[in-house]
C-alpha cells in the first residue's frame, strides 16, 4: 500500500500535499457526479434552450462578477480557512437543493438559483485551493504535483463522476446531490489534516480591496513571463471557445456521429489526458521546457485546422485524443510555472486573473463561435480558431523561450519548507 501511495504522491511532496491530493480527488468525483446530474435536473423540469443555456451561463458568469475580488479574499484571509467555508457553504447549498427534490417543490428558477450560488462557491473556493500547493511543495517539483491534481480531475471529473451521476439521476432525483454532499464533506475533513505555513496565514487590512486589485494586476503586467501566460491563457481560450461552442453540431452534422458517439470525444479527450499526466514527470526531465511550451500550442493550432478539414469520425477522435494529452500537459506546465513565479502573497490575486480570463474567453469565444457558425457554416468556428491560434502563437512565438528560462532559474532556487 506505501508502494501504490508513493507511485501516486511521492512522499518528498510530503503529508500535507498527499492530504490536500486526496481531497482534490474526493472533490471532483462529487463534482463529476454532478457534471451529469446538474443538465439532466435542469431538463427534468424544462426543455426551453434559453434555459438549458441560463443554466450553463450562470455557473460561469460569478467568475465574472466576483474572480477578481476572490483573489484578494485569498490574499487576504486564512487560505485553509476559505477552502473550508466554501465547502461547507456548497453542502449547505447541496442540501437545500435535496429538500426541494424530496418534497417535490423544485422547479426551473429555483434550480438556476442553486446554480448561480455553485458558481459564486466555486469562484471563491477554487481561486483560493489553486494557491495551496505551491505553499506546500518545492518548486522543482510543482510539475509533477500539478500533474498528480489533474489527473484527479480526468479521472474522478471526467471519467468516473459523469456515468455515475446520470445512474444515480436514473435511480432517484435526489441521489446524485446526496452523493456529492458525502464527498465535499469528505474533501472538507480531509482539508482540515493539511498544514500551511503559518506566516502566510494573515490579514491585509490596510489597503483596500480596489488597491488590492490594482497591486496583483501591476504585479502580473511588471513580470513579462506571468503576463504572456495571462495573455496567452486569454486569447487561446477564445479560440477553444468558438470552436467548441458547436461541437455537439460538428459532431453531427459533420463527422454523422450519434449521441453515444458525440460521448467518445469526451472519452477520448479524458484519455489522451490521462496519458499526458502519466508521463509528464519522464517528459519534464527530458524535453526542455520550452520545446513542451511550443509543441503543445502548435498542437492545438493544428487540431483545430484538422478538424475543420476532416469528415473521417475516428481520424476526428485521435485527434481528440492527442488534444486531451496536450491540454492536460499544457494545463501542467502553465499552472506550475505560473506558481513559480507568483511570490506568495499575490498567489491569489494572480490566480483570479488567471481564472477570470479562462472562463472570459470561453465566454466570448463561445458567443463568437456561434455568430461565425451563423453566418459561414458549422466548420467556421474551426477555421477561425485555426487562424486566431496560428497569429497569436506567430506573437508569442519567442516569449515562450524566455517563460521557459525564467521558470528554469526558479526551479533552481532553494526548496520552500514543507509541513
Amino acid at each position: 500500500m506505501s508502494r501504490i501511495a508513493d507511485l501516486v504522491a511521492p512522499s518528498r511532496l510530503g503529508r500535507s500535499f498527499r492530504w490536500l491530493l486526496a481531497s482534490s480527488w474526493v472533490t471532483n468525483l462529487g463534482d463529476g457526479i454532478t457534471l451529469a446530474a446538474g443538465p439532466l435536473l435542469v431538463t427534468s423540469q424544462t426543455h426551453n434552450p434559453l434555459a438549458v443555456a441560463m443554466a450553463a451561463l450562470l455557473q460561469r458568469l460569478p467568475w465574472l462578477m466576483f474572480g477578481l475580488y476572490a483573489g484578494v479574499v485569498a490574499d487576504r484571509v486564512s487560505r485553509r480557512a476559505i477552502v473550508i467555508a466554501t465547502g461547507l457553504a456548497r453542502t449547505v447549498i447541496l442540501l437545500l437543493l435535496i429538500t426541494l427534490i424530496l418534497t417535490h417543490r423544485i422547479d426551473t428558477a429555483l434550480i438556476l438559483v442553486a446554480l448561480f450560488l455553485f458558481g459564486v462557491n466555486e469562484t471563491f473556493g477554487d481561486t483560493t485551493t489553486a494557491t495551496l500547493l505551491p505553499m506546500l511543495v518545492d518548486k522543482r517539483d510543482l510539475g509533477i504535483a500539478n500533474s498528480r491534481a489533474f489527473t484527479g480531475v480526468i479521472v474522478w471529473n471526467q471519467l468516473a463522476g459523469p456515468p455515475i451521476g446520470a445512474a444515480l439521476f436514473a435511480a432517484g432525483m435526489a441521489l446524485p446531490f446526496m452523493t456529492e454532499t458525502v464527498c465535499v464533506l469528505a474533501g472538507v475533513v480531509l482539508i482540515t489534516r493539511v498544514r500551511l505555513p503559518r506566516h502566510v496565514d494573515r490579514a491585509r487590512s490596510a489597503a483596500t480591496v480596489r488597491e488590492d486589485i490594482r497591486e496583483g494586476w501591476r504585479w502580473l503586467w511588471a513580470h513579462p513571463a506571468v503576463r504572456t501566460l495571462a495573455i496567452t491563457i486569454f486569447t487561446f481560450n477564445i479560440t477553444f471557445g468558438a470552436a467548441w461552442s458547436v461541437l455537439v453540431l460538428y459532431a453531427r452534422e459533420r463527422l454523422g456521429m450519434s449521441e453515444l458517439g458525440f460521448g467518445l470525444i469526451t472519452t477520448a479527450m479524458a484519455a489522451g489526458g490521462l496519458l499526458g499526466t502519466a508521463c509528464y514527470g519522464w517528459l519534464e526531465r527530458r524535453v526542455p521546457l520550452g520545446v513542451i511550451m511550443r509543441g503543445g500550442l502548435i498542437i492545438e493550432t493544428l487540431t483545430h485546422l484538422a478538424l475543420a478539414l476532416t469528415r473521417w469520425a475516428w481520424f476526428a477522435l485521435i485527434v481528440f485524443t492527442v488534444f486531451g494529452a496536450h491540454a492536460f500537459i499544457w494545463g501542467t506546465t502553465s499552472t506550475s510555472v505560473r506558481q513559480r513565479a507568483v511570490p506568495a502573497e499575490f498567489q491569489g490575486r494572480v490566480s483570479s486573473v488567471y481564472l477570470t480570463g479562462v472562463v472570459g474567453g470561453i465566454v466570448i469565444g463561445s458567443a463568437l463561435g456561434g455568430l461565425v457558425a451563423s453566418a459561414w457554416g458549422i466548420t467556421a468556428p474551426f477555421w477561425f480558431g485555426f487562424a486566431g491560434s496560428a497569429v497569436m502563437l506567430a506573437l508569442i512565438w519567442r516569449s515562450l523561450l524566455q517563460i521557459a528560462h525564467d521558470d528554469e532559474h526558479l526551479r533552481a532556487e532553494v526548496p520552500a519548507a514543507r509541513t
